[in-house]
Protein backbone atom coordinates (compact mmCIF):
# COMPACT_ATOMS: atom_id res chain seq x y z
CA UNK A 1 0.00 0.00 0.00
CA UNK A 2 1.07 3.39 -1.34
CA UNK A 3 0.38 6.19 1.43
CA UNK A 4 -0.92 9.67 0.09
CA UNK A 5 -0.05 12.22 2.07
CA UNK A 6 -2.65 14.76 1.13
CA UNK A 7 -5.48 12.89 2.20
CA UNK A 8 -4.28 9.83 4.33
CA UNK A 9 -5.75 7.02 1.74
CA UNK A 10 -3.04 4.64 0.42
CA UNK A 11 -3.54 2.72 -2.82
CA UNK A 12 -3.46 -0.96 -2.91
CA UNK A 13 -0.84 -2.51 -5.07
CA UNK A 14 -4.01 -4.64 -7.03
CA UNK A 15 -5.29 -1.26 -8.35
CA UNK A 16 -2.35 -0.98 -10.03
CA UNK A 17 -2.15 -4.52 -11.01
CA UNK A 18 -5.48 -4.38 -12.64
CA UNK A 19 -5.03 -0.74 -14.38
CA UNK A 20 -1.77 -2.71 -15.92
CA UNK A 21 -4.10 -5.02 -16.95
CA UNK A 22 -6.25 -3.24 -19.00
CA UNK A 23 -3.79 -0.63 -19.96
CA UNK A 24 -0.95 -3.27 -21.50
CA UNK A 25 -2.68 -6.69 -21.96
CA UNK A 26 -6.16 -5.52 -22.82
CA UNK A 27 -7.63 -8.29 -19.94
CA UNK A 28 -10.21 -5.73 -19.31
CA UNK A 29 -12.67 -3.07 -20.38
CA UNK A 30 -13.12 -1.12 -17.46
CA UNK A 31 -12.31 -0.86 -13.58
CA UNK A 32 -13.21 1.18 -11.16
CA UNK A 33 -12.31 2.01 -7.49
CA UNK A 34 -13.58 3.27 -4.66
CA UNK A 35 -12.25 4.64 -1.21
CA UNK A 36 -12.71 1.60 1.97
CA UNK A 37 -12.87 3.10 4.96
CA UNK A 38 -11.69 6.87 3.95
CA UNK A 39 -8.08 5.07 4.39
CA UNK A 40 -7.22 2.88 0.94
CA UNK A 41 -8.25 3.13 -2.45
CA UNK A 42 -8.91 -0.15 -3.26
CA UNK A 43 -10.58 -2.45 -6.38
CA UNK A 44 -14.05 -1.63 -6.83
CA UNK A 45 -15.42 -3.53 -10.04
CA UNK A 46 -13.90 -4.94 -12.95
CA UNK A 47 -15.04 -5.40 -16.64
CA UNK A 48 -14.67 -7.97 -18.26
CA UNK A 49 -13.18 -7.36 -22.06
CA UNK A 50 -16.54 -8.29 -23.71
CA UNK A 51 -18.46 -5.68 -21.45
CA UNK A 52 -19.72 -2.67 -23.34
CA UNK A 53 -19.61 1.30 -22.22
CA UNK A 54 -22.85 1.20 -20.78
CA UNK A 55 -22.42 -1.94 -18.68
CA UNK A 56 -19.23 0.44 -17.28
CA UNK A 57 -21.41 3.77 -16.80
CA UNK A 58 -23.95 1.48 -14.91
CA UNK A 59 -21.17 0.21 -12.40
CA UNK A 60 -21.05 4.08 -11.48
CA UNK A 61 -22.53 4.39 -8.64
CA UNK A 62 -25.58 7.00 -8.46
CA UNK A 63 -24.75 8.75 -4.89
CA UNK A 64 -21.08 8.53 -4.47
CA UNK A 65 -18.14 8.87 -6.13
CA UNK A 66 -15.38 6.47 -7.97
CA UNK A 67 -12.01 6.55 -9.84
CA UNK A 68 -12.51 4.77 -13.12
CA UNK A 69 -10.60 3.79 -16.04
CA UNK A 70 -12.17 2.47 -19.35
CA UNK A 71 -10.48 1.38 -22.80
CA UNK A 72 -12.82 2.95 -25.18
CA UNK A 73 -12.58 1.22 -28.66
CA UNK A 74 -13.61 3.82 -31.19
CA UNK A 75 -13.03 4.67 -35.40
CA UNK A 76 -11.39 7.16 -36.90
CA UNK A 77 -13.09 8.94 -40.21
CA UNK A 78 -10.30 6.94 -41.76
CA UNK A 79 -11.86 3.87 -40.66
CA UNK A 80 -8.86 2.63 -38.66
CA UNK A 81 -9.50 1.24 -35.42
CA UNK A 82 -8.23 3.05 -32.36
CA UNK A 83 -8.85 3.05 -28.63
CA UNK A 84 -8.02 5.73 -25.81
CA UNK A 85 -7.92 5.20 -22.28
CA UNK A 86 -10.04 7.28 -20.02
CA UNK A 87 -9.42 8.05 -16.58
CA UNK A 88 -12.38 9.12 -14.89
CA UNK A 89 -12.61 11.16 -11.73
CA UNK A 90 -16.67 10.64 -11.12
CA UNK A 91 -17.97 12.76 -8.22
CA UNK A 92 -22.05 13.33 -8.72
CA UNK A 93 -23.73 15.95 -7.27
CA UNK A 94 -25.56 14.05 -4.89
CA UNK A 95 -22.75 12.06 -2.97
CA UNK A 96 -22.00 13.31 0.50
CA UNK A 97 -19.73 16.34 0.66
CA UNK A 98 -17.75 14.42 3.05
CA UNK A 99 -17.21 11.94 0.28
CA UNK A 100 -16.32 14.52 -2.75
CA UNK A 101 -13.79 15.93 -0.39
CA UNK A 102 -11.53 12.56 0.46
CA UNK A 103 -11.93 11.63 -3.34
CA UNK A 104 -10.86 14.92 -4.67
CA UNK A 105 -7.80 15.17 -2.32
CA UNK A 106 -7.05 11.71 -3.13
CA UNK A 107 -7.11 11.94 -6.76
CA UNK A 108 -4.42 13.53 -8.12
CA UNK A 109 -1.89 11.38 -6.20
CA UNK A 110 -3.55 7.90 -6.94
CA UNK A 111 -3.63 8.83 -10.80
CA UNK A 112 -0.32 9.36 -10.99
CA UNK A 113 0.26 5.72 -10.34
CA UNK A 114 -1.56 5.07 -13.54
CA UNK A 115 0.80 5.29 -16.27
CA UNK A 116 -0.80 5.49 -19.55
CA UNK A 117 -4.11 7.63 -19.44
CA UNK A 118 -5.19 9.40 -22.05
CA UNK A 119 -7.62 11.43 -21.58
CA UNK A 120 -8.82 12.63 -18.27
CA UNK A 121 -12.50 13.72 -17.34
CA UNK A 122 -14.58 14.81 -14.45
CA UNK A 123 -17.95 14.05 -14.29
CA UNK A 124 -20.73 14.57 -11.98
CA UNK A 125 -23.75 13.58 -14.02
CA UNK A 126 -24.08 10.66 -16.61
CA UNK A 127 -24.43 13.24 -19.45
CA UNK A 128 -21.19 14.50 -18.84
CA UNK A 129 -20.33 10.93 -19.71
CA UNK A 130 -22.64 10.00 -22.26
CA UNK A 131 -21.22 8.35 -25.37
CA UNK A 132 -21.06 11.53 -27.20
CA UNK A 133 -18.98 13.61 -24.30
CA UNK A 134 -16.64 10.26 -24.48
CA UNK A 135 -16.41 11.06 -28.34
CA UNK A 136 -15.94 14.70 -28.38
CA UNK A 137 -13.34 14.00 -25.85
CA UNK A 138 -11.54 11.94 -29.20
CA UNK A 139 -12.50 15.10 -31.84
CA UNK A 140 -10.85 17.57 -29.22
CA UNK A 141 -7.68 15.60 -28.99
CA UNK A 142 -7.47 15.47 -32.74
CA UNK A 143 -6.85 18.66 -33.43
Amino acid sequence: MQANAASGAGVNSECITKFNELQAKRLHRYVTYKLQDSKEVVIDQVGERGATYEDFVSALPENDCRYAVFDFDYMTPEEVPKSKIYYIFWSPDCAKVRSKMLYASSNSKFKTGLNGIQIEMQATDASEISRDAIQDRIKDRAC
